[in-house]
């Protein structure tokens, strides 16, 4: 054995074993060997913030393998992730493994690059080994340590006015300020009354003949005007003028519309679809992410790029016409544009390494990875097809009243031509069937007599802006420019760990300890939580990793004034208090009001008189319905995976449990 791989998984290793002969052995470093120490600042500040690097506890036997191995091998392959991270590994392997006094021996060390594990790609990386990208390592570092100058130098501050135990971050912070403006918006809306009427009516066969199809129609004018009914007696009396009308059709306008397909997946569109389509929190799907990659089934998924090699493109585009027809397949490839301000060193969009369909594999995978390679199979595959072709209908209706008279509108739609949507759907009989895809319209032309069936009058009311979601935040987080994608995950994961802010339902609201920390930080420290100001630091790790700027002088500019204003607040700055919800019900030991606490591992209920009384239980948060097993109220609980489900408040002595609310489910057996 002659030469040595060095990768950062055991599942990485064993796809490129095989791949690779007798001549190589493969180990790995199981994550980051080196890292700043966990119990001390780390940074030099008076010399250039140099990193007081030290190895990671628990990692002595892998770094005693990785250099026994380096000492027998001829030559070296670093096959770390090709991102910043991933270059940052490398450098610490190479930093630990070599020889400062023999520079020939450290010759023997090479950085190689693939973007998927696949065998041609590995032969090509190994074909043009390069050295190790000095510019992304920085960045990394950069990254690292104006996270830590932050953790480190202001949580303690919030420890000393706010509470013991709390924590501030770069990013975290200003990603916990989004989702408290959201609610203060929230807060703040009022309410708007207003009316919807709708008319359901058919064409006039004479008899009123039972087989006329009914379609729906919505008021949009009275008089030639748009119409506003802003509360139940309008509605009344336009509902009376209207059921006493006459119904025609008046103008029917066709058009051909056009739908294109959507670029491949990025890591932000990745992690937005799985939150809609599968519910999964962006940790989640990072995760089964990296298994599909390691696994050699997926390209590299942490990228901001949508570009595509041109090997993959033409093998889809044999795929499509041998799988749907050369009517599917359009005349040129797509070639999709990146939109990214920088697209992370330039790496491909997020496809499958080969176009095996999952029915097809030769090996078992998880039901999950399934389901996350299904979504990632089916968008590559549609980016390369024509675009869908649909026939729109806009149907105006006309009521004629004794005084007044009406517009009334439907739209319908159906498909020409499936296009790229027969990725998702099925073709059978040359019919395209997808859902919610078509609304469909009866054969009508202009003057036709029609009948009323039936007036609905709808009380609506605006609505605030919504809380965000998964996939709204990640979506908020890309478009101001905070964080990058692949950092989108662990953020969105330690915020709600902190206790700043709880998810419930799937919305994303701060507790009362979020909006105190978020408050005093806007307060005291305004340039940590501006939008503009984070995504500026953001731009400059970008430069950095581009080599356009010197890392030391980005920290300069940033840690000279934080640490000033550090050393004011600390001075001025007087104790929050965080504001404890007061529940209805009473201390059984001293009768004062109980409250609602945010502790270390989450809510529970305490006395009031805290801490002249210590009594205090278990929060359980009501579901708003009851047990369908044995009545009692039901409770919002989580599994020890962090998974929130409903479990009836008598558990141990009722067990039933749901994942979901009655309106959405009858019942489940139990989480488990």
């Amino acid at each position: 054995m002659n030469n040595l791989i060095i990768v950062e998984s055991p599942t990485k290793a064993r796809t490129l074993s095989q791949f690779l002969g007798k001549d190589y052995r493969i180990t790995s470093t199981m994550g980051h060997i080196r890292d700043l120490p966990e119990r001390k600042f780390g940074i030099k500040t008076d010399k250039d913030f140099e990193p007081d690097y030290v190895l990671i506890p628990g990692k002595k036997e892998i770094i005693d393998t990785l250099k026994k191995e380096a000492k027998k091998a001829k030559k070296i392959y670093l096959a770390t992730d090709p991102d910043r991270e991933g270059e940052a590994i490398a450098h610490h392997v190479f930093v630990i493994c070599s020889n400062e006094k023999l520079k020939s021996k450290n010759a023997k060390f090479s950085r190689i690059v693939f973007h998927e594990i696949t065998k041609s790609a590995i032969e090509k990386a190994l074909a043009a080994p390069g050295e190790i990208n000095m510019d992304l390592v920085n960045a990394q570092q950069a990254r690292r340590i104006l996270d830590r100058i932050v953790g480190y130098k202001l949580s303690p501050l919030l420890w000393f006015k706010i509470r013991r135990g709390l924590s501030a971050g770069r990013v975290q912070s200003v990603v916990v300020r989004l989702i408290v403006d959201r609610e203060r918006e929230i807060e703040k809306f009022v309410p708007k009354e207003y009316w919807e009427i709708y008319a359901d009516l058919r064409k006039h066969l004479g008899g009123k003949l039972p087989d006329a199809p009914i379609f729906r129609t919505k008021l949009v004018q009275k008089n030639g005007k748009k119409i506003e009914i802003k509360n139940k007696q309008e509605a009344d009396e336009l509902a009376s003028e209207l059921n006493e009308s006459g119904y025609e059709v008046g103008n029917i306008e066709k058009k051909e519309v056009h739908r294109w397909p959507v670029p491949p997946f990025t890591t932000s569109t990745m992690q937005q679809q799985a939150a809609n389509r599968l519910g999964w929190p962006a940790k989640r799907t990072m995760r089964i992410a990296q298994d599909l990659y390691e696994k050699g089934l997926i390209t590299y998924h942490r990228t901001d790029s949508v570009s595509l090699a041109k090997e993959a493109i033409f093998a889809a585009r044999n795929f499509i016409q041998k799988t749907y027809g050369k009517n599917f397949l359009p005349e040129a490839p797509r070639f999709f544009k990146t939109k990214s301000k920088v697209a992370q060193e330039a790496h491909e969009a997020i496809r499958p390494t080969s176009l095996v369909e999952i029915s097809n594999f030769q090996f078992p995978i998880s039901n999950e990875e399934k389901r996350l390679y299904d979504l990632i199979w089916k968008r590559f595959v549609a980016c390369q097809m024509k675009e869908a072709i649909y026939d729109e209908t806009k149907l105006s209706v006309l009521a004629t009243a004794k005084i007044n008279h009406f517009l009334l509108e439907a739209l319908g739609r159906i498909i020409k031509f499936a296009g790229w949507l027969a990725a998702y759907g099925e073709i059978k009989n040359e019919k395209f069937k997808m859902k919610n895809e078509e609304i469909q319209l009866p054969d009508l032309e202009q003057g036709d007599d029609l009948d009323l069936v039936k007036l609905e009058n709808l009380q609506k009311f605006t609505q605030p802006p919504p809380r965000y979601n998964e996939a709204s935040l990640i979506k908020a987080l890309e478009e101001y420019g905070i964080g990058r994608p692949s950092t989108y995950a662990p953020i969105i994961s330690t915020i709600q760990g902190r206790q700043y802010v709880e998810k419930l339902e799937g919305k994303f609201q701060p507790t009362s300890l979020g909006f105190a920390t978020n408050d005093f930080l806007v307060e005291y420290f305004p340039d940590i939580v501006d939008f503009a100001f984070t995504a500026h630091m953001e731009d400059d790790l970008d430069e950095i990793a581009n080599g356009k700027k010197e890392w030391v002088p980005v920290i300069r500019e940033f840690y000279i004034p934080f640490n000033t204003k550090l050393t004011s607040v600390s001075k001025i700055a007087e104790r929050v208090s965080v504001e404890a919800e007061v529940i209805d019900e009473k201390c059984p030991e001293c009768d004062a009001p109980l409250v609602i606490r945010i502790g270390r591992f989450g809510k529970f209920i305490s006395c009031s008189k805290f801490p002249e009384c210590k009594f205090k239980k278990p929060y359980l948060r009501d579901a708003g319905f009851t047990c369908q097993k044995c009545g009692a109220p039901m409770v919002v609980k989580k599994t020890k995976k962090g998974k929130t489900f409903f479990g009836c408040s008598k558990w141990p002595a009722c067990n039933f449990a749901s994942w979901r609310k009655p309106k959405e489910v009858a019942g489940e057996a139990r989480p488990s």
